[in-house]
């Protein structure tokens, strides 16, 4: 080949609020090589995914499938300009019915496929544009002979190769290393066809190109309609929807029952209040409700749906809403006799969800994975019941030494004291998707759910006669899982009500005396608690989040610099007893008139068949909200004082795993699409807006740090919070999801 002269690349037309650094950003990387001219033999080659069928009945719902696949009739031409274009002029071809193509320029150059709507994928019609791209460089390092031509496979993964390049300002061999240490595999397997892969290596390369086909099937529509001016603008939109970059892996540890200053601050939480410092914290979050089963159910779909107790799944579910997943996990099913289920729940308000969205659902049919982890499981239950009380599973008390609990304290615990497993360790009140019925009718329902570690009694599980033991039961799947990496791209971790400052009671044996006794560390306490006052309960749960916290910081996920991963640390809710504490898109004022909205041939209308729907959504106090990531670049130590909600978190997680469309409001689930924007939109819809003076409390946001304060605006606060209300906006308002 001859002699190359560097220059920047023309990235096309650009929007205006990123062009120029993308422009910036990619000029160094790219080379233009004059003269000999380069041959291409190729594949158009991707995944055909076949979405799950989603249903409140079991034997409807069908798994998803996934299979490597060709694109065929793809234009594929040299985007000499690189706009991600086939502009007239540049030389194209069209692949064939096996995907591959030929195709020689006058020199190297990126190579795109536009693939249209009347092409086809793996036979069947395409239903959305896209354009998937190769870096020129990926083109000059599979040169071999000036003779010979290239081999290329144009793939998604090919084209985040592109993107990552243009968005880091890096080069071909940095991205490609970082994608395939991303992946687990080499560069070659990474780049490859992914027909033509075998084992792990074809199952990594076809999970990533399904998530990565959904970002550029949504950044062709945003430049198709003009959002963004480009698809190479357009490419980076997708990754980054309404600023929330995509992540790999998000561990949400679920914590309960304790408002902002029973936490902030308090010497009897000082991992938390560590973790708190040392990466970033959302300190205006509010929860939805009290108790904690609307707090759960809203984080599993932005919407408590009128629930204001924490009354069994099954209550009030008749007729439409009847239950499905038969048959229940009553004491009549085999090896489940000790279950304390109850068939039949007679209540007006419906607590079995049917028909409606769900984060569960979303990433389901998006090819992407959930989990939640649950402490402290009697072995082989069912985990749509409670666990029971085990007097064959004992273990003794906590002993913390002084200091562990608080300055200069008294041992807490007694170490002569001897405990049985306790009933309802673990509940499905605290199950965020346990309420949907089409979460529990999903084919891997059983297979997403699975055992969380660390508990007092794991020790002792296996001599459990409550339950009939399933052969290799594993006590912490959380543990197996962070170490092979089979884990959901959003995770809820929840611990026992021991470990989760929730509290319950534990009677024992004083082995030395005899005598009956109580476990000093599980015992309820006031939400309200002062940062100063001796409390085993938070000394507990905040032992336990470093427990887990540096089980997922050891894992071989959180170490791969490759990946992108985050922990969250939540409390399902705070302490607020009365006045104004709602925020966020709940109910500023109480009413028996309210219905959710939903979309009626493009248009809002009111659904009002669920009953008892105005008695929810009313809002309840703040809770502490921290982030860590594993990102060593990104920015650490900030506070966003932005209002924030349940339904923020869901809203994120949306434009986070890219299930949702900002400019289509009903793309979003449930209360998630109440915007500021969309509720002055609906007002008429809405009547429990109609009083609000304050538009931009009373929304949804996601949680992106882009508000800004006007310098006059004094910050509302529930009365479960003692910190002086914010004047003004925050010192700064970088995006605390930032990777860099």
């Amino acid at each position: 080949m001859n002699k190359t002269l560097r220059k920047p690349a023309t990235l096309g037309v650009l929007s205006a609020a990123i062009g120029t650094a993308l422009f910036a950003a990619y000029a160094p990387a790219q080379a233009v090589t004059i003269a000999t001219p380069v041959t291409v033999k190729g594949v158009v080659a991707g995944t055909l995914f076949t979405a799950p069928v989603i249903s409140d009945t079991p034997s409807l719902a069908k798994a998803a499938q996934t299979a490597a696949s060709v694109y065929a009739g793809a234009t594929v031409c040299f985007d000499a300009n690189n706009n991600g274009v086939c502009d007239a002029g540049e030389v194209s071809t069209v692949s064939k019915a096996d995907g591959s193509f030929l195709i020689t320029g006058r020199a190297p150059a990126p190579l795109i496929a536009d693939i249209s709507t009347k092409a086809t994928n793996g036979g069947k019609p395409v239903v959305q544009h896209l354009v998937l791209r190769v870096a020129q460089e990926q083109i000059t390092s599979a040169i071999k002979s000036p003779a010979l031509p290239v081999s290329v496979a144009v793939t998604p993964v090919s084209t985040e190769v592109v993107r990552m390049i243009e968005a880091n300002g890096t080069n071909y061999a940095t991205e490609s290393a970082a994608l395939a240490g991303r992946l687990g595999l080499t560069v070659s397997e990474t780049l490859a066809d992914p027909n033509t892969l075998s084992g792990n290596a074809k199952t990594a390369v076809m999970t990533e190109s399904v998530a990565l086909t959904n970002r550029w099937a949504y950044a062709s529509k945003i430049a198709d309609r003009g959002d963004v001016a480009g698809v190479v603008a357009a490419e980076q939109t997708a990754m980054n929807v309404e600023g929330i970059p995509r992540y790999d892996h998000v561990f949400v540890i679920m914590l309960e029952n304790k408002a902002t200053l029973s936490i902030k601050g308090s010497a009897y939480a000082p991992n938390i209040n560590r973790y708190l410092n040392q990466g970033n914290q959302f300190t205006s979050y509010f929860a939805t409700g009290n108790p904690s089963e609307p707090n759960y159910t809203a984080l599993g779909g932005a919407d408590d749906w009128g629930i204001t107790d924490d009354n069994q799944w099954n209550c009030g579910a008749t007729g439409a809403n009847a239950v499905q997943d038969l048959p229940t996990p009553d004491k009549t099913q085999p090896g489940l006799g000790s279950s304390p289920f109850t068939a039949t729940c007679a209540q007006a308000t419906n607590h079995n969800i049917t028909g409606r969205a769900n984060i569960f659902n979303a990433l389901t049919s998006a090819g992407l994975k959930w989990r939640t982890y649950s402490e402290s499981m009697n072995p082989g239950q069912d985990f749509r019941t409670d666990s029971v009380t085990d007097a064959a599973v004992t273990a003794m008390d906590h002993v913390y030494a002084p200091g562990t609990a608080g300055p200069n304290t008294a041992p807490i615990g007694n170490a002569n004291l001897q405990l049985p497993m306790p009933a309802g360790l673990y509940k499905t009140k605290h199950h965020p998707g346990m309420a949907y019925q089409n979460v529990r009718s999903e084919p891997g329902f059983v297979g997403n759910n699975r055992t969380l570690g660390g508990g007092q009694w794991d020790g002792a599980m296996l001599a459990s006669k409550a339950y009939a033991i399933p052969a290799g039961f594993n006590a912490d799947q959380f543990g197996s899982d962070l170490e092979s990496g089979d884990v959901g791209q959003l995770n809820f971790v929840v611990p026992d009500q021991c470990d989760d400052m929730h509290g319950i009671s534990v009677s024992g044996t004083d082995l030395s005396t005899k005598k009956a006794g109580t476990a000093s560390d599980c015992s309820s306490v006031s939400n309200n608690v002062s940062a100063t006052a001796v409390s085993p309960i938070i000394t507990r749960g905040d032992n336990y989040v470093r427990y887990l916290v540096e089980k997922i910081e050891a894992s071989p996920l959180w170490r791969n610099p490759n990946k992108r991963a985050a922990i969250v640390i939540m409390f399902d809710e705070g302490n607020a007893t009365s006045g104004f504490n709602s925020c966020c898109g709940w109910n500023p004022v109480s009413t028996n008139v309210d219905a959710p909205l939903v979309s009626s041939n493009g248009a809002a209308s009111r659904d009002s068949t669920v009953a008892g729907y105005g008695s929810g959504n009313k809002g309840h106090g703040e809770s502490i909200f921290g982030l860590l990531t594993n990102q060593v670049t990104a920015p650490k130590g900030l506070v966003d004082s932005d209002y924030y909600s349940h339904f923020s978190f869901v809203r994120t997680l949306q434009d986070m795993f890219g299930l949702a469309d900002p400019a289509n409001p009903f793309s979003y689930m449930n209360r998630s699409k109440y915007t500021q924007a969309f509720i002055a939109s609906n007002l008429t819809l809405l009547p429990e807006y109609a009083g609000s003076a304050d538009g931009h409390f009373d929304s949804v946001r996601p949680m992106n740090h882009s508000y800004v304060f006007p310098s006059n605006y004094t910050q509302k606060q529930s009365n479960d919070v003692n910190t002086p209300a914010q004047t003004g906006p925050d010192a700064n308002q970088i995006n605390l999801w930032s990777l860099k």
